[in-house]
C-alpha cells in the first residue's frame, strides 16, 4: 500500500508542475532518477557501510564526544537506548536520513527536488533556484537544503546534484549505534548525488558531514539500487511502538500493557502526581 504521505506529496508535486508550465521545464535536461531507491541487499544501516557497525565505524569523534559514545554503548548493552533518540519516533534527521532504512523516491522539478523517504515520512526539499540561505528559518530535523545541478560530463545535460544542508535541530545521531552529533546543531552536510556511469540503476551519494563533535569532516559514500516497478508500504513508527520515555529514562510497555523496566534494576518513574493506594 502506498503511504499517505507519498500520495499527498505526489499530488502537491503535480499541482506545482502544472503551475510551472510557463517555465518550460525540460525533463530531458535532467537525469532519470525515477523509481524506488533502496539500500543494497545485505547492507546494514550503519553510517559508513564500508566498515563494520558500532565501534568498527571508527568515527572521528573528539575526546569529549568519544566519551559520550562509549557511555552510550554501555547503556545500550544494558538495555537502554543511549544517544539514539529515534525510539521515540522522532525523524532520523540529516545526515542519518540518507541511510534510507525504508526506500526513497526522488522527484525532480524546476527549482526544487524532493526526496521522499518512507521511514518516518521524512521529506527533503532541495531548492535549486539559486536562493541564498534564509536568515530566520525555523531549524528542523531535515534541515534547509540548497542544491546546484552540474553538467559534470560536459554532455549538455545535468548529471550531478550538489547539495548543502544547514539549519538542523536535534537530538540526532549518525545511526542506531548512537554515534552522536554535537548538541550545538551547527552541522553542515554536503552531498554529491549521481548515477553510476556503468549502471544507471545504481545511485551514489557522497556525503560529507562537518560537525563540532568531529575532529575532521567525515566523508562516506552511500549507494542505492533502483526498483523500477516498486511496491510502497507505510512505515509508521508510532504504530506498535513499545518504547516509553519518561524524564531521562526509557521504559517498555509489556505485552499486557503495563510499564516495565528496560534495564536491570532500573528505578520506576516518579509517580508524585498519581494517587498512591495502600497495599
Amino acid at each position: 500500500m502506498r503511504s499517505s504521505m507519498r500520495s499527498i506529496m505526489l499530488a502537491a508535486v503535480t499541482i506545482i508542475a502544472a503551475g510551472a508550465g510557463a517555465q518550460a521545464f525540460d525533463q530531458s535536461n535532467y537525469p532519470d532518477w525515477s523509481g524506488q531507491w533502496k539500500r543494497p541487499a545485505g547492507i546494514g544501516n550503519q553510517w559508513d557501510t564500508s566498515k563494520p557497525p558500532r565501534r568498527g565505524q571508527q568515527p572521528p569523534l573528539t575526546p569529549e564526544y568519544q566519551a559520550i559514545y562509549e557511555a552510550n554503548l554501555k547503556d545500550q548493552a544494558a538495555g537502554g537506548q543511549g544517544t539514539d533518540p529515534t525510539y521515540t519516533c522522532i525523524p532520523d534527521g540529516m545526515p542519518r536520513a540518507m541511510n534510507v532504512i525504508f526506500p526513497m523516491e526522488i522527484i525532480i522539478q524546476p527549482n526544487i527536488t524532493y526526496i521522499m523517504i518512507e521511514y518516518l515520512s521524512m521529506l527533503r526539499r532541495i531548492y535549486t533556484d539559486g536562493r541564498s540561505w534564509p536568515k530566520d528559518a525555523e531549524p528542523s530535523f531535515m534541515g534547509y537544503s540548497i542544491g546546484k545541478w552540474i553538467d559534470a560530463d560536459g554532455r549538455g545535460r545535468y548529471d550531478v546534484l550538489e547539495v548543502e544542508t544547514r539549519n538542523l535541530k536535534g537530538p540526532r545521531a549518525f545511526d542506531a549505534s548512537g554515534i552522536p552529533l554535537h548538541t550545538d546543531n551547527q552541522t553542515v552536510v554536503r552531498e554529491r548525488i549521481y548515477l553510476d556511469k556503468s549502471d544507471p540503476n545504481i545511485l551514489h551519494d557522497e556525503v560529507t558531514t562537518i560537525d563540532n563533535a568531529l575532529t575532521r569532516p567525515w566523508a562516506v559514500t552511500k549507494n542505492y539500487h533502483r526498483e523500477r516497478n516498486p511496491v510502497w508500504v507505510e512505515a509508521i513508527c508510532a504504530e506498535g511502538n513499545q518504547h516509553v520515555r519518561i524524564g531521562k529514562e526509557s521504559y517498555m510497555l509489556s505485552a499486557d500493557g503495563y510499564l516495565m523496566p528496560a534495564k536491570k534494576d532500573q528505578p520506576p518513574p516518579d509517580l508524585r502526581y498519581f494517587k498512591q493506594t495502600g497495599k
